[in-house]
């Protein structure tokens, strides 16, 4: 992950404007701190921060053709093109295979960016598997292109000059104080400046929201969720194995995965240690995988977590921290993560904390269970989903407002200590296959003994060869701010009401009248959010809106109670933490074998269904 600056169409070509686009950039540097760059070309900047995961010997900013006709700020730039990129393309071997005549310089996974525009112009962006933002100048006439990724993993933000300079930006810290107007970058766009526009390039079937009705395949799942998996740490000296966790093993320096005991997060950790012998990784920094879990002492997710490591044979790293140390560091948690969300903001701290203590041991990668949630329903609020259009229309809004929440804690509580978060569950194809199962089958049903995220948790449920304990891969959900311990929560609120009286929440609305705070943790959160950021393009970037256990505001429409209890926290869900399998506590629901073709099915009516032929499909 790394930190971009572009500044395109600038009024002022002099050597004060340089200056001040080298001090802005070095507002990312946290993101960064490998090396950095800036290459201009008339009236056009491109600055980069540098964090060096692939090839971190060869991939210095500038890099040159052999004539140094060619310059690229970042990882690349081809036949006058200059590019910057902050992400990883886990497919560019693949890509490259298919670029015989084109000569690469370095073994960066970015450069194939530059040759795939040669090839293809501006349509090239679907062709990438990855998580990226990136603008690309083309010095032969001066046209330009920014583009996200699909979900928007990596962050990028979009400004305007007063002097009609465009600017594109990693965070919005750097463009905020120089631009008049700027927005966050929507996910699976593209902005091409020969029609002043953006445009979606990313166009799955799922967008549309209509209702899927493809049956269930656990088999066919789990093997996506691992290639996506392990592609990420291993794809630059293996394979085309298009899996979604092992994709996101390709990585040239030490990493290794958030655990918090929860069943993503085990997941990825099961996944990768399983595939970690394979690649490179292992034979540069030995294949025991390292594992990092935070919390308050006793918390639930130190316990799970542990009991997960031990299992895994993991090097298990347990930081702890205490809600004073949480409080203390809230303002720069807010200023590295640029929201007022509170939920958010709960969940950013120790994450935050945990990053930097990462870094400390050396480790410039991990990877999390972002994601998965969204894709299966896993919030506690869709046990009151009505229907499976209702349910799937949700999972779809959740995922497209991705890049506003978890996509946005992850990276950038993460980056502010210069490590890295890969997201195996957003892997596009993993999206593609999950987002297309008939939802009836994700649906929380109590009497088929099926929980939250069921259609996951029965696909890894191997009793061959077991990737987690049963009372794991079956543990309820626990959101990442309450797991980490209840009374972080409790601590906030108590904070927040020393600081906001009842008078400044009687007046919110005259002071904050767009997002108005409706608690005195959110009041809090908005103060210190506005003390950095106080323009008002700055607050509109951040989402609104009722919302119970991390719902959609649409979603709480499903039960009349929770618009009296409205609070992202899990246990706002009332009624479906922990009592609502209280009959069950520890017990495994019947599993379905994904393997076997002999086992019988629960149908979605309750009734058995004769077994199919394939093996593969259930």
């Amino acid at each position: 992950m790394c930190g971009i600056l572009a500044v395109l169409g600038v009024a002022d070509v002099s050597l004060a404007k340089r200056s001040r686009i080298i001090e802005l950039s070095r507002r990312l540097r946290h993101r960064g701190p490998d090396w950095s760059g800036l290459h201009c070309h008339q009236d056009c900047y491109l600055a980069h921060q540098r964090l060096a995961i692939v090839d971190p010997t060869s991939g210095d900013q500038p890099l040159y053709n052999e004539d140094k006709s060619i310059v690229v700020t970042d990882n690349i730039l081809s036949s006058g093109s200059h590019f910057q990129v902050n992400g990883e393309i886990y497919n560019h071997e693949e890509l490259k295979a298919k670029l015989t005549t084109h000569q690469f310089q370095t073994g960066s996974d970015c450069e194939v960016i530059a040759h795939l525009y040669e090839e293809y112009g501006e349509e090239f962006v679907d062709m990438l598997d990855g998580m990226f933002s990136f603008v690309l100048l083309d010095t032969r006439d001066k046209t330009f292109i920014a583009a996200r990724d699909a979900i928007g993993i990596c962050p990028l933000y979009m400004g305007w000059g007063l002097d009609g300079s465009v600017w594109f930006s990693s965070e919005m810290k750097a463009l905020s104080d120089d631009c008049e107007r700027f927005v966050a970058f929507p996910p699976g766009h593209l902005y091409s400046s020969k029609t002043g526009a953006l445009r979606r390039w990313y166009n799955p079937p799922w967008f549309s929201e209509s209702i899927p009705s493809t049956p269930y395949n656990a088999l066919l799942l789990r093997e996506m969720f691992e290639k996506a998996c392990s592609f990420l740490v291993m794809c630059r000296s293996v394979v085309n194995d298009g899996s979604s966790v092992i994709k996101r093993l390709m990585t040239d320096v030490p990493f290794g995965v958030l655990l918090s005991g929860g069943l993503d997060s085990s997941l990825v950790a099961s996944v990768a240690s399983r595939h970690l012998e394979e690649t490179k990784a292992a034979r540069q920094w030995g294949n025991k995988l390292h594992t990092f879990c935070i919390g308050l002492k006793g918390s639930p997710d130190l316990k799970a977590a542990r009991e997960v490591a031990d299992y895994l044979n993991t090097v298990h790293h347990e930081f702890h921290f205490t809600v004073q140390e949480g409080i203390d560091a809230l303002e720069e948690v807010i200023y590295h993560i640029e929201t007022y969300d509170v939920t958010t903001i709960r969940a950013s701290t120790p994450m935050f904390l945990m990053s930097r203590k990462i870094k400390s041991l050396g480790v410039k990668m991990v990877l999390s269970g972002e994601g998965s949630d969204e894709i299966f329903g896993g919030y506690l609020y869709f046990h009151k989903a009505p229907n499976k259009k209702e349910f799937h229309e949700e999972t779809c809004r959740k995922i497209k407002a991705l890049h506003l929440y978890d996509c946005l804690r992850a990276n950038k509580a993460t980056s502010a200590w210069g490590v890295e978060a890969r997201v195996p569950f957003l892997d596009k194809s993993f999206i593609d296959i999950a987002m297309d199962i008939d939802p009836e089958w994700k649906m929380i049903r109590r009497d088929l003994g099926r929980i939250e995220k069921w259609v996951i948790r029965n696909a890894f449920d191997d009793e061959k060869r077991p990737y987690l304990p049963k009372h794991i891969l079956y543990r309820q959900k626990e959101q990442f701010s309450d797991g980490v311990g209840y009374s972080w929560i409790d601590g906030l609120k108590d904070h927040a009401s020393q600081h906001v009286s009842d008078s400044m929440m009687m007046n919110a609305s005259f002071v904050y009248p767009e997002n108005t705070p409706t608690t005195k943790e959110g009041y809090y959160y908005r103060m210190i959010f506005e003390k950095f950021f106080p323009k008002p393009a700055a607050r509109s970037t951040v989402p609104g809106g009722p919302s119970v256990a991390c719902s959609t505001a649409k979603a709480v429409e499903w039960d009349a109670a929770w618009s009296k209890n409205l609070d992202p926290s899990g246990r706002a869900a009332l009624g479906v933490h922990d009592a609502a399998y209280e009959d069950t506590l520890g017990e495994a629901p019947a599993a379905i074998d994904p393997v076997s073709d002999n086992s019988p099915r629960p149908a979605i009516g309750g009734n058995l269904v004769k077994p199919v032929a394939s093996a593969t499909a259930v």
